[in-house]
């Protein structure tokens, strides 16, 4: 009998952006926004963390979110850019990482509130890292990150079906 490939999914909220913009569709990061994207990528490149799929939010300041993490992190990976993630809700996001390929071990997916954080707290199966499972209760600031281990396929996601084992708010 084959054991369930251990996975890992990253949920992101996008950094800080600029309040306003021609759409909300077009905001942009402010500075801080950029440094702290920046600091994220950092800081799951210290953790260990190398994603092999990424699913982010085609929104100006997601995909600038991603590309200051990206390069903080030292990835070289392309983006899935997403539309339908600008105005998901955590069940939609839910089914595209469902629909990920099996192959994928490490996902990101970059997007909005209040989505990100709904469907960090939907995957929380409460019996991951208990300060990080604080943390997370406590809000899903611009940049907050969290990290979640699965065992099983991508399409079997559901409520309660992942373990928390780090958040973090970077500040760049």
């Amino acid at each position: 009998m084959q054991q369930p490939q251990s996975r890992v999914i990253v949920v992101m909220r996008h950094a800080q952006a600029e309040d306003t913009a021609a759409s909300d569709f077009e905001r942009r990061l402010t500075d801080r926004g950029r440094r702290d994207a920046q600091a994220a990528g950092q800081w799951l490149r210290a953790h260990g963390t190398v994603v092999d799929h990424a699913l982010v939010s085609a929104a100006a300041r997601a995909s600038e979110t991603w590309a200051r993490l990206a390069h903080g992190a030292g990835w070289e990976l392309t983006p899935d850019l997403d539309r339908g993630l600008y105005s998901a809700g955590p069940e939609s996001a839910l089914d595209l990482v469902r629909a990920v390929p099996d192959e994928v071990s490490t996902l990101l997916l970059l997007g909005h509130n209040p989505t990100v954080a709904l469907l960090a707290q939907l995957l929380d199966d409460g019996e991951g890292d208990a300060e990080a499972g604080n943390q997370l209760a406590m809000g899903y600031p611009t940049g907050a990150i969290s990290v979640f281990r699965l065992e099983g396929p991508w399409a079997d996601l559901g409520s309660g079906s992942a373990s928390l084992t780090a958040f973090h708010v970077p500040r760049g």
